[in-house]
């Protein structure tokens, strides 16, 4: 899985919801719904999750790491 960083910060712990196999290979609807940071080990905001997801490149590519 790549290194998928925030505003310089280290994100772990990444959960996708949205996936549906139907709509393979896009997976167009799947999101970032949860991550942690990971120097704190706190959960990332609505806001800051907002920010990964609006990379659809990044989403998709985890979607793919976590599928594989």
């Amino acid at each position: 899985m790549q290194r998928i960083t925030l505003n310089g910060r280290g994100v772990i712990d990444i959960e996708i919801d949205g996936v549906d196999h139907g709509d393979y290979p896009d997976y167009c609807d799947a999101f970032i719904c949860s991550a942690v940071w990971e120097d704190s080990l706190e959960y990332l905001t609505d806001g800051e999750l907002d920010q990964l997801n609006d990379d659809s490149q990044l989403v998709y590519e985890t979607v793919w790491d976590l599928l594989h």
